[in-house]
């Protein structure tokens, strides 16, 4: 019988990662469990950083951005010895379950704890997308919100000066948030992992844009980590009708108050981590599946292939 939930946030924030803190909280004092709020991550479990919450803690979190438990990095958590004595820790302070909120990395230190015989729940949280097992990581609807946004905006002044805007976004090696965000601002090209990247190809496209078509103005939309994009936008100025602009949206994207599908998307998940645990079950995750809330075994997950988005990016190819 689960007696004590932890719950901790752990790799890079997400906005709805308080929403979840809540539900695990609100959910668990509602069957009689106790909560522990661990700070910053599997670091706060090494230093025994632990906080017992209560309804009033979690009060209010819904609307805010980040994570009111906070997150550190923990590399050394791969190592045996530094898990012992998490575990200890834990049993110390008569922790049965934990509920672990982050990324593919905070996935497997949760499984590396079921497997010392704490039960685990990882729940996707993170910008990016990119967590195997579900169509959809809490908090990437509110980023997408925020570069959309951004975009729009760039928009307005790149029509005024004929120019050409490249906008970085963030994805990690996931190309998702690139993706919905060309489709939903109407940007003339996208350029993922997924699609890979040649500069002469890109150059060429935009000449005709502004050359053949006459366009006052191109966006292009570009996942982080391909390429350098104030040279890019250089290249531009260089090679094209266009004035290249190069805009980095940065960790913007992170904050904000998360949308009302983020805290939906939270919320769910979270009852369903503190109901798996009630349960018994550890070792698994949370997604959503086709809007329905489903869980896997965590190995499971981290084996899966990511989501395909051949049609998307079809769909994109056809709005151009």
């Amino acid at each position: 019988m689960v007696r004590k939930i932890g719950v901790l946030t752990s790799g890079g924030d997400s906005p709805g990662m308080n929403a979840a803190i809540r539900a695990v909280t609100r959910v668990a004092l509602n069957n009689g469990i106790e909560v522990c709020g661990i700070h910053d991550g599997y670091r706060g479990l090494l230093d025994g950083s632990f906080e017992m919450l209560t309804r009033t803690s979690v009060s209010d979190s819904l609307s805010r951005g980040g994570t009111l438990l906070g997150s550190a990095r923990l590399p050394e958590f791969r190592e045996e010895e530094i898990q012992n004595k998490c575990i200890a820790n834990l049993k110390q302070s008569g922790i049965d379950a934990l509920v672990v909120i982050g990324g593919d990395g905070s996935y497997r230190g949760a499984l590396a704890l079921t497997k010392k015989g704490i039960n685990c729940i990882g729940l996707p949280g993170t910008i990016d997308n990119d967590i195997p097992g579900t169509d959809f990581t809490i908090g990437f609807d509110t980023a997408l919100h925020t570069c959309v946004e951004c975009v729009d905006k760039l928009r307005d002044t790149s029509s005024s000066h004929h120019r050409c805007s490249i906008v970085e976004v963030m994805g990690n090696h996931c190309g998702d948030l690139a993706l919905y965000t060309a489709i939903s601002c109407g940007a003339e090209m996208v350029i993922t992992p997924e699609t890979g990247y040649d500069e002469l190809e890109v150059l060429e496209k935009l000449r005709y844009l502004a050359d053949a078509v006459r366009k006052k103005h191109a966006i292009v939309i570009i996942s982080e980590k391909i390429t350098d994009v104030d040279a890019l936008a250089k290249k531009v100025s260089q090679n094209t009708g266009f004035s290249g602009r190069a805009t980095v949206l940065g960790h913007i994207q992170r904050g904000g108050s998360p949308t009302p599908t983020d805290r939906m998307l939270a919320s769910r998940m979270g009852e369903k981590a503190v109901d798996l645990l009630m349960e018994g079950i550890g070792g698994q995750c949370v997604g959503i599946i086709d809007n329905e809330i489903t869980s896997m075994p965590i190995d499971e997950a981290l084996g899966r292939p990511r989501q395909n988005r051949k049609r998307l990016y079809r769909l994109f190819d056809r709005l151009i």
